[in-house]
C-alpha cells in the first residue's frame, strides 16, 4: 500500500506550488463565473461553467495520478491514447476488411506505454514510427482487399503516431533518469508540459477575444487570429519563465523551450481543426462537456508532448 500511494509530493514545494496554482485559478474562474451570473443574470454562460465543472474533474484526476502514484499515470496517460485513438478512426471511414489491422494498432497502445513504463528508449522511439509501420501495410495486404488500401495504410498509421506516439512522450517524462539537485523530477516535467499547454489554448483563446482582428486561416480555424496567436505565445513563454523551478533547464533554455510549447499548441490545435472540418464535425466526441470529445481536449498536447520531450532530453540528458 505504502508503494501505492506515496505521498512524498507533500516535501517538494515547488510541486506544491503548481497544484495550488491550478486549482487557485480554477476556483477563481468558479466564483467569477458564478458572481457574473448573479450580477447579469441574462449572461449566457452554460458553456464556461460546463468548461471550468469539467475541468475540475480533469485536473483533480490528473494531479492526482500524476502526484500520489506514477504507475497510475502511465495507466491514466495509455487510456487518454486509447480513447483517442479511437476517437479519430471510428470518424475516419474505415474498411470492413481493415478491422484485423485496427486491432493491432490497438494492441499497439499497451506496447508503447510498456516500453516507456520501463524506460527502454531504444525500443520505445521504434516501435510506433518503424515497426507498426511496417507492420500494419502487411496486416492490410494480408486481407487481400486492395481498393482503398492506400488510403488505410495512411490514416491507421497516423492515427497512432498521432494520438498514442505523440502523446505517449507524457509518460516516459516519468521513467527519464534523476539529475543531481533536480528534485521535481518526471512529475515536474510533465506538469510543466501540461499546465503550459493549456494555459496556452487559454492565452490564445483570451487574447483572441479581446484584440484579435487579423485571421491566420479563416479556411481552417477562423476563429484563430494573429492577435491572439501572438498574445499567447508572449504570455505562455512568460509563464513558462517564471515556472522553471519545475524543470532543469537554464533561463535561455528554458525560454526557448517555452517558446517552443507555445508554437507546437497552436499547430496541433489548428491541424486537428484542419481534420474537422475535413469530415464535418464540430467536436470529436461529447464525452467531456464543454470541451467536446478527449482528442478536442489533448490535440495541442500531441504536439507539444514530442517538441517538449525531445527538447529536454537534448539539452539536459
Amino acid at each position: 500500500m505504502n508503494d501505492l500511494i506515496k505521498i512524498d509530493f507533500i516535501e517538494k514545494k515547488e510541486l506544491l506550488i503548481v497544484v495550488f496554482l491550478i486549482f487557485g485559478i480554477l476556483t477563481f474562474a468558479t466564483i467569477l463565473f458564478f458572481v457574473i451570473g448573479k450580477l447579469k443574470p441574462n449572461a449566457n454562460l452554460t458553456e464556461l461553467k460546463s468548461r471550468t465543472k469539467s475541468w475540475w474533474v480533469m485536473a483533480t484526476i490528473f494531479v492526482g495520478a500524476t502526484l500520489i502514484n506514477t504507475t497510475i499515470s502511465y495507466i491514466a496517460i495509455g487510456l487518454l491514447s486509447f480513447m483517442a485513438f479511437r476517437e479519430l478512426y471510428s470518424v475516419l471511414g474505415f474498411r470492413q476488411s481493415d478491422r484485423r489491422a485496427i486491432f493491432w494498432a490497438f494492441i499497439a497502445i499497451p506496447i508503447q506505454y510498456y516500453l516507456a513504463f520501463i524506460g527502454w528508449y531504444g525500443a520505445y522511439i521504434i516501435f510506433i514510427p518503424i515497426v507498426m509501420f511496417l507492420f500494419l501495410p502487411l496486416r492490410l495486404v494480408l486481407k487481400g482487399d486492395t481498393t482503398g488500401i492506400i488510403k488505410s495504410m495512411a490514416s491507421l498509421h497516423w492515427i497512432l503516431m498521432l494520438t498514442v506516439f505523440g502523446i505517449s512522450h507524457m509518460a516516459y517524462l516519468l521513467s527519464l533518469p534523476e539529475i543531481e539537485g533536480f528534485s521535481s523530477g518526471g512529475r515536474g516535467l510533465l506538469l510543466f508540459l501540461v499546465f503550459l499547454t493549456e494555459i496556452n489554448d487559454v492565452m490564445q483563446f483570451t487574447w483572441g477575444k479581446l484584440v484579435g482582428k487579423h485571421k491566420i486561416i479563416p479556411k481552417v480555424s477562423p476563429n484563430k487570429t494573429w492577435e491572439g496567436f501572438i498574445g499567447g505565445v508572449i504570455s505562455t513563454t512568460i509563464i513558462g519563465y517564471f515556472l522553471g523551478f519545475l524543470t532543469p533547464l537554464s533561463t535561455g533554455h528554458l525560454i526557448f523551450v517555452s517558446f517552443m510549447i507555445a508554437i507546437s499548441g497552436f499547430f496541433g490545435d489548428i491541424v486537428m481543426s484542419s481534420i474537422k472540418r475535413d469530415i464535418g464535425v464540430k467536436d470529436m466526441g461529447n464525452s467531456i462537456p464543454g470541451h467536446g470529445g478527449v482528442l478536442d481536449r489533448i490535440d495541442s498536447l500531441a504536439y507539444t508532448a514530442p517538441v517538449f520531450f525531445h527538447l529536454v532530453y537534448y539539452i539536459a540528458y
